[in-house]
């Protein structure tokens, strides 16, 4: 199916991607938004259901709302982190909603398909599941663009539905916003900041059950 460049062009999307904060303001052509949103709506998805929406910001306005309610959220979990942790936790920036040129909400619609989807009446989570699935194909397309991608993760669903006018029975998944940057790590930020380490595969491997460590 794939020539071994192919392959490893794969691949290196996989490991060369990163979470980024720090973004230039250059316009991204339209074409390579396309694709990457081409790319998202091609995800696999539970039961075919195809539970995502997109919706493209580029409003000045918008955006400085948006880095409000993710500021907020990030002061209020501040409280949970004492020391190192919590300066490091507050450095965390979010004025990357402001500085990328374009931030897309993806949204997950649980009645998408009807009341009765194929494994989603068995697993529910599946729709959110099958949405990640659309934003790591964003991601890894992004990438493969050469433009930089970052999820913010923290903020109030209630405050991103109030902002961007969506229903509520809408769930607003992911803030992700793309653009150029001249900071792209070797390593993902949190790991160059000591906050964690990635764990070793071969610790998180077990045989046939649970906790049935790999033979050495």
């Amino acid at each position: 199916m794939f020539s071994n460049e192919e392959r490893e062009a794969v691949y290196k999307a996989i490991y060369q991607r990163r979470d980024i904060r720090t973004f230039l303001p250059t316009p991204v052509p339209e074409e390579k938004i396309h694709r990457i949103l081409n790319a998202a709506h091609h995800a696999p998805s539970v039961g075919f259901m195809q539970p995502w929406n997109f919706i493209l910001i580029d409003d000045p306005a918008v955006k400085e709302k948006l880095a409000w309610a993710a500021d907020k959220e990030r002061r209020a979990l501040a409280i949970h982190y004492e020391g190192e942790k919590e300066t490091k936790f507050l450095g965390l920036k979010v004025e990357g909603l402001k500085e990328a040129p374009l931030t897309i909400c993806v949204t997950c619609d649980p009645t998408r398909g009807g009341s009765h989807v194929l494994g989603r009446n068995s697993i529910p989570e599946t729709d959110i599941l099958s949405t990640a699935c659309a934003i790591q194909n964003m991601w890894l397309a992004a990438c493969a663009e050469g433009l930089a991608l970052g999820w913010v993760s923290f903020y109030k669903k209630n405050d991103i539905r109030d902002i961007l006018d969506i229903p509520p029975h809408i769930d607003p998944v992911a803030l992700l916003s793309i653009g150029y940057t001249e900071d792209y790590p070797e390593r993902p930020i949190l790991e160059l900041a000591n906050w964690r380490s990635r764990e070793s595969l071969d610790h998180l491997l077990f045989d046939n059950r649970w906790g049935n460590t790999q033979k050495a």
